[in-house]
């Protein structure tokens, strides 16, 4: 029978475990099968999750309804064998082009409120600027709004790196990297910049994250802020599989008078997987 002394240890590690991972820390994540390949007809399979331990199965799948991806030449190429499971989706994309390919989703709403017969509301979820005017009750006043916008995306390169699908859309967090995504390697530094509605974003906090946090007990998570161009370094302690995460600033806001609602702030986020290969 094991002794008192090992449940002891046991439950010590385990509470360890918990602590260095909290539960509400829910990311959101696609795993390709490789970011860099060979060949003139080949196939990227992708898995999209979202759970507490990255790349790891154990909360909820991703939804596929935003998902699209992007061949070299800014084609839009077909999302194929869709399947969303208990715990996770995945699908797969024919990479046809040699270069450097983009899959993943991007969704904009609107954040902010409303009044109505002298009460504040807030604006119900899902709304965007296309649907506004129908979300709205009739007699709403003082419609108060601003901008949300999420990206979370992905690349895979066939041959040799190109940058054709890195050109900015003017529209929430985007990548314009200066280290290409699919040229990375263990302790060498990469400079990416980041973009704010096609603007160098000064101040954004980066967070990065190594996989397989399921099985250690340090989260070994690396906190960085853009600079006033809107880069960041990043030096790989080792190689592996890299969740990074950019979002707009969280600043604690006041109610407003009679314990309305503050005016909404301007919200963005950018979620991508790298991997980093051994030098």
């Amino acid at each position: 029978m094991m002794n008192k002394r090992f449940w002891g240890l046991a439950a010590v590690a385990a509470l360890a475990a918990l602590a260095a991972v909290p539960a509400s820390a829910h990311r959101q994540w696609m795993m390709p099968s490789s970011t860099v390949v060979s060949g003139d007809d080949v196939w990227v399979t992708v898995d999209a999750a979202v759970s507490n331990d990255l790349f790891y199965f154990e909360h909820q799948p991703m939804r596929l309804d935003a998902m699209k991806a992007w061949a070299p030449d800014g084609t839009e190429a077909a999302i194929e064998n869709k399947s969303t499971g208990r715990y996770r989706s995945t699908f797969d994309v024919r990479l046809t082009q040699r270069g450097t390919w983009r899959i993943g989703s991007a969704t904009d709403m609107l954040l902010g409120s409303y009044e109505l017969n002298g009460k504040t509301e807030r604006l119900p979820r899902g709304t965007t600027a296309a649907n506004l005017a129908e979300r709205l009750p009739a007699g709403a006043t003082n419609v108060k709004t601003a901008e949300a916008n999420n990206r979370n995306e992905i690349f895979v390169t066939v041959g040799e790196p190109t940058t054709g699908l890195f050109k900015s859309t003017g529209k929430g967090i985007e990548l314009a990297p200066v280290t290409h995504p699919n040229d990375l390697f263990s302790g060498e530094a990469a400079t990416f910049q980041f973009l704010l509605d096609g603007k160098p974003a000064a101040g954004l906090p980066v967070t990065v994250i190594p996989g397989g946090i399921r099985y250690r007990d340090q989260l070994g998570q690396m906190d960085l802020t853009t600079d006033a161009e809107g880069k960041v370094a990043v030096t790989w302690p080792e190689p592996g599989m890299y969740w990074l995460n950019v979002t707009t600033p969280q600043v604690e806001r006041e109610e407003g008078e009679g314990g309305a609602p503050p005016p909404p702030a301007r919200r963005a986020s950018y979620v991508t997987t790298l991997e980093v290969l051994a030098p």
